[in-house]
């Protein structure tokens, strides 16, 4: 909290940002279907189907309103029925959001407003106040252990 009212950020919050996350969601969403349909023909027993071009996403409502073939050039054999599609798809979309939602907490955690902000890394941290540094550095934080050194010259 104390980090947050002495930083202020410079940059607004903008349109782009939740317009990308809309995008992703979206373009997820819409694999998460092409691919639960995929999995159930391939449990059935019919391999992977994918549909090719405009296909992918011009079949996808008629995916869902029960066509479990619709879009793909070949058509599966054994088909796998509208039931088993649906609930692939279901599970395919569950599986997905958990780790959207998964990426969303990393991605608040690393780049979000309640970041950790100033943070030294382990190695900055050893070079400043580790042992290495005191090490050098002894003969000014203990003149009286460490004299500093003699320079003979031979003349």
């Amino acid at each position: 909290m104390l980090q947050t009212e002495r930083r202020r950020d410079p940059y607004p919050f903008t349109w782009e940002i939740p317009v990308g996350v809309l995008v992703v969601v979206l373009i997820s969403g819409l694999l998460g279907v092409q691919v639960g349909r995929s999995l159930a023909h391939w449990f059935a027993g019919a391999g992977w189907h994918w549909p090719t071009g405009r296909a992918l996403l011009t079949s996808t409502t008629a995916i869902l309103t029960g066509h479990p073939t619709a879009g793909l050039n070949a058509v599966p054999v054994p088909a796998a029925s509208p039931g088993a599609v649906i609930g692939w798809i279901i599970t395919t979309e569950a599986v997905l959001c958990i780790a959207l939602f998964a990426v969303a907490i990393l991605a608040l955690r690393r780049w979000g407003p309640a970041r950790m902000k100033g943070m030294a890394t382990p190695a900055e941290a050893e070079a400043t106040l580790g042992i290495s540094r005191l090490r050098k550095q002894r003969r000014i934080i203990r003149p009286d252990l460490y004299p500093p050194r003699q320079h003979r010259r031979w003349s």
